[in-house]
């Protein structure tokens, strides 16, 4: 194969690669803003990692998934991981996917004595 040709399909795998990944993420589309809640719950679980923050909680004795902003911002915004870790009591405000996935997009978050905008 030529060096031509290899560069082609190698940059072509990467943008499928890319694209798939991409797809896979959701959209902030996908969530009702026309619908805040504002739940106060406990940790169950936290990923302080890339490519943004989450955490599962339970709400009305169902898991929920909680999406949160990219580390980097949450830490300019005074957030430490030490703040939503597991056992911590938390209030979050944001939107529920549309689709009925136990899964909401967070604008704020109340957590070790101080609220954080995340968005």
């Amino acid at each position: 194969m030529s060096s031509r040709l290899s560069w082609a399909v190698a940059s072509a795998a990467v943008v499928m690669a890319t694209a798939g990944a991409a797809l896979a993420h959701h959209g902030w589309s996908s969530y009702n803003a026309d619908r805040v809640m504002r739940p106060t719950v406990e940790v169950l679980e936290s990923h302080w990692g890339s490519p943004h923050g989450s955490l599962v909680v339970m709400l009305d004795q169902q898991r929920w998934d909680v999406v949160l902003a990219p580390v980097s911002r949450m830490q300019a915004r005074g957030l430490v991981a030490d703040d939503i870790a597991v056992g911590q009591t938390v209030t979050v405000e944001g939107y529920p996917r549309r689709d009925g996935t136990r899964e909401m997009r967070v604008e704020r978050i109340t957590a070790g004595g101080k609220t954080v905008e995340l968005r």
